[in-house]
């Protein structure tokens, strides 16, 4: 194997993978480097195989509501280790895909751990401890990711105190679990085990669960929540976790006062930290703040010809961001005229059920900018395909400006919203307007109408409310 190349990019994740094959499509010769299994964490241990469980809690309570479909089941039990067995087939087989595009894409891939070194170079030590210097002759792209968070006084020991990876892997399933933090990883593993039988407490220190959404989106989720079984403390604050008995106590500051719940398992899910430790930056060069790489526009740190991207860097830590991120970065090295990542446009997507999707601005945030707004809102329960789905619960709301019609925002929470938003992001993308969106057919019966639906209550125009 050739030790010099035009590209190496260290990490192999969502961000990492998109990169190098961007490059290699660009001409470029490529290498990546990989410490454990390509994909990285969202395809092996987050995204993908989270989906997975995600599914498989929803075909139980399918199965648990078959009566309501006029169709009578025999008595069903959920089996947890098939269920945690089928999540990692399905990251296995995602994981030979991209096995498979990096032959395809005749990229080189290192197995080991990397390092920046001077000279555009990646220093990488493989398993039996063999350092080995590679030189990028165009450019290094940094997407080493990021790692579970762990909170100062609560230490996470992998048994009782957990974090996403173990939770999607665990032997035994809980009969109880604390969640620590509502953000998606949460809410997420929050419905999966509540689904398929766990007694589960979610803990979020902010006034609401899914704090970065709109505040009815948030209020929507609760709600559905608290009909699943699942306890909800907001304004609270985790304080220790003692794990010394056969569980684990956990001491809660509630504003109703001090809670202690006793409970199998602890899942740790108070956001991300980026991987930049230990990677060479200090000894090269290259700029750090708050945690993350320092880019530009174009994802180039402070030292040329080394670029970062996705969870390492200040954007959001979005598997499709990164992947953004990367494109770009890999066009800019090769000298390709791209255009710079709109972060105002960036959607968000929550795989719990009800499902959550948005983009752009939020009620609270269009006000605090200044705008004069309308604003409208489609429940699902006036939706046919959504009542045929057996599917009524939550909505579509939308954000446009009163005086230009500027599409400002869009967020939903329900059936299948994920794959919904998209059409908000395109068509923000392309400036439209509410008039572009009010006399764009929408098909009948679909899930999908109900962003017109909402846009017609903005203006006055509601057909079906």
């Amino acid at each position: 194997m050739s030790q010099n190349y035009d590209v190496i990019v260290i990490g192999s994740g969502p961000g990492g993978y998109p990169t190098a094959i961007r490059a290699s499509q660009l001409g470029l010769k490529v290498a990546i480097v990989e410490k454990e299994n390509l994909g990285g964490i969202c395809l092996n241990w987050g995204c993908i195989p989270t989906k997975a469980l995600l599914k498989s809690a929803q075909v139980f309570e399918y199965i648990k509501h078959a009566k309501d479909y006029g169709i009578n089941v025999g008595e069903s039990a959920a089996d947890f280790g098939a269920v945690i067995k089928r999540s990692r087939g399905v990251a296995e087989g995602m994981n030979k895909g991209v096995t498979f595009l990096m032959k395809k894409n005749k990229i080189d891939v290192i197995y080991g751990t990397g390092k920046v070194v001077k000279d555009q170079s990646v220093e990488v030590t493989d398993k039996d401890g063999k350092k080995t210097v590679y030189r990028a002759g165009k450019g290094v792209v940094i997407a080493t990711g990021a790692r579970a968070r762990e909170l100062p006084n609560i230490k996470i020991d992998g048994e009782k105190v957990i974090e996403y990876r173990k939770a999607m892997s665990l032997e035994k399933q809980p009969k109880s679990l604390l969640v620590i933090g509502s953000g998606a990883i949460g809410v997420e593993f929050a419905y999966v085990y509540a689904s398929l039988g766990t007694k589960v407490t979610i803990v979020e220190f902010l006034p609401n669960v899914v704090p970065v959404e709109d505040e009815d989106v948030s209020k929507e989720l609760a709600k559905q929540y608290k009909k699943l079984g699942i306890d909800i403390y907001t304004n609270s604050t985790v304080e220790k976790v003692d794990t010394k008995g056969k569980g684990a106590k956990v001491f809660v500051k509630t504003p109703e006062g001090e809670k202690t719940f006793e409970v199998d398992v602890v899942l740790s899910a108070a956001g991300v930290v980026s991987n930049i430790e230990n990677i060479g930056l200090e000894e090269v060069g290259i700029k750090t703040d708050k945690g993350k790489i320092s880019v530009n526009q174009w994802y180039e740190t402070s030292v040329p010809g080394f670029y970062a991207i996705g969870d390492c860097t200040p954007g959001p830590a979005l598997a499709h961001v990164a992947t953004a991120e990367g494109i770009i970065a890999a066009e800019k090295i090769a000298g390709h005229k791209t255009e710079a990542l709109d972060y105002g446009n960036i959607p968000g997507c929550t795989y719990c059920q009800p499902e959550i999707a948005s983009v752009g601005l939020t009620e609270k945030k269009a006000k605090e900018a200044g705008y004069e707004i309308k604003v409208g809102k489609f429940p699902f329960v006036a939706s046919g395909k959504a009542k045929a789905a057996g599917a009524p619960d939550g909505f579509v709301k939308v954000i446009y400006d009163a005086k230009y019609g500027e599409f400002l925002g869009a967020h939903m929470i329900g059936y299948n919203v994920t794959e919904l938003i998209a059409e908000v992001v395109v068509a923000r993308k392309l400036e439209t307007t509410a008039h572009e969106i009010l006399r764009s057919v929408h098909p009948h019966p679909t899930i999908s109408e109900a962003v017109k639906g909402a846009t017609e209550v903005a203006y006055g125009e509601a057909i079906d409310l």
